[in-house]
């Protein structure tokens, strides 16, 4: 017998009506009887019930906690896979900043050796350019020392007459030049 098939309740223990019979059992004692299985019967459903509805509660709160669960591996996957998206994307800029750093620095390194290249040829230019006009200077001051010395023996003696030492030429101290201008050609 299944449990559908025989479904006794207690009410269809307290109506069960035994039939009587010469010498059968003691009615007393049968009502009793019947009336402590009825009692155990109402007793064993309500504990019964209440069972049902604990597993039917314990039920509902495992598929709470599995759908928990399921959703909870979901975002921890999800956020894994986030996490190594965000960590390859920022590899792959990591990477791309330090070339373009990189190639910036090449081309700032370049451009800079460019203009020490173009500077340092300006620099001989001018170097050149110091030591020529320093030499037209000097070239410019001996002609002048030159010309007032003349002017000076010229006017100081009088005119004298030439001697055949002389032989035509008027005799000129030897020009020197200022102290001033010999050190800065000389530094050169």
């Amino acid at each position: 017998m299944t449990d559908e098939a025989f479904h006794l309740t207690p009410v269809d223990v307290r109506r069960y009506d035994f039939g009587s019979a010469l010498r059968g059992y003691d009615k007393t004692r049968v009502d009793q009887f019947r009336d402590q299985v009825a009692d155990e019967l109402e007793r064993l459903s309500r504990v019964n019930q209440e069972l049902e509805a604990k597993a039917k509660g314990f039920h509902e709160q495992l598929r709470a906690f599995r759908e928990r669960d399921k959703a909870l591996n979901d975002a921890l996957i999800s956020a894994q896979q986030l996490r190594a998206e965000t960590r390859e994307q920022a590899d792959r800029e990591a990477q791309l900043i330090l070339r373009e750093a990189r190639a910036e620095g090449e081309r700032l390194l370049e451009a800079t050796r460019g203009e020490v290249r173009r500077l340092q040829v300006d620099i001989d230019a001018l170097e050149r350019a110091r030591r020529n006009y320093l030499a037209q200077m000097r070239s410019m001051a001996e002609r002048h020392l030159a010309e007032l010395q003349s002017a000076e023996t010229a006017s100081a003696a009088p005119a004298r007459p030439r001697t055949e030492e002389s032989n035509g030429e008027e005799e000129h101290p030897p020009v020197k030049s200022p102290s001033w201008l010999d050190a800065n050609v000389q530094a050169e």
